[in-house]
């Protein structure tokens, strides 16, 4: 049997005439897109733009919420109520699921973004609060994350959940991935990422910060568009897979019965 992998990369990020990465040209390589939905970057105009395309593309379409923080990209912490997480994160699947509704598409699933991302995968207050917010909006939504405190909540309720797989993050022994805070969190070599990404896929495996090898699986792997080089590093990404014999497919398609 042929491993089955969806490519996914964080779109949307950029506000008004600012962009950071080129999101038409990575939607010609990823299966599935994470859309920022207007709190720590994007517009409605940058999202009516992504969702179009993606939906044309016929790339899954993921809502990328997070804390209201334009300023810090959202990787700053906010200390809100649970109740604040899930009216926040409702609103923000709400608007994205519009722009989705209006080009004939829908929502695939949700994966917080920066520090809410951080915090749902590790605090069970913050994973419950947003999988409330799913639960109220549409409870066919995907939970996609690591192997955390998000998925745990997601699971205990009966929400599907996908497992994403980081290809240029660096893995500690728990199998998580490391901190941006911490040194060599993040890798640079094209090389060494790219054979990452096929022993992660291929042979379910990674080689952890402390020289570790530890079973790893997932539905997706997380590409990043928005660094140098990086939309050349994502095709070759795409174009090994493929040459290994790797099938493409979004987690809709994957999980659908």
């Amino acid at each position: 049997m042929k491993p089955v992998i969806d490519i996914v990369a964080d779109m949307g990020e950029g506000f008004g005439s600012y962009s950071i990465a080129d999101d038409s040209k990575l939607l010609d390589i990823v299966s599935s897109a994470n859309i920022a939905c207007g709190f720590h970057a994007g517009d409605p105009q940058i999202m009516s733009k992504t969702v179009k395309q993606a939906i044309k593309n016929g790339v899954g379409i993921g809502a990328h919420p997070a804390f209201p923080d334009l300023v810090g990209f959202g990787r700053r912490r906010v200390d809100a109520t649970p109740w604040e997480v899930t009216t926040d994160v409702i609103y923000q699947l709400g608007a994205l699921s519009a722009f989705a509704k209006a080009y004939g598409g829908k929502l695939q699933h949700v994966t917080p973004h920066g520090a809410l991302g951080n915090l749902v995968a590790t605090d069970k207050n913050y994973a419950n609060a947003v999988v409330d917010a799913v639960e109220l909006v549409d409870l066919n939504l995907i939970i996609l994350s690591q192997p955390d405190e998000f998925i745990f909540a997601a699971r205990e309720r009966g929400l599907k959940t996908a497992s994403i797989i980081f290809a240029d993050r660096a893995y500690n022994d728990q199998g998580l991935i490391v901190s941006r805070s911490e040194p060599n969190a993040v890798l640079h070599d094209p090389e060494i990422i790219v054979q990452r990404c096929l022993e992660m896929v291929i042979e379910q495996k990674v080689t952890t910060i402390t020289g570790n090898v530890i079973e790893v699986q997932g539905n997706a792997l997380l590409l990043h568009g928005d660094n140098k080089g990086s939309l050349d590093l994502a095709e070759k990404i795409r174009t090994s897979l493929l040459k290994e014999g790797v099938e493409l497919q979004n987690i809709g398609k994957q999980l659908s019965p």
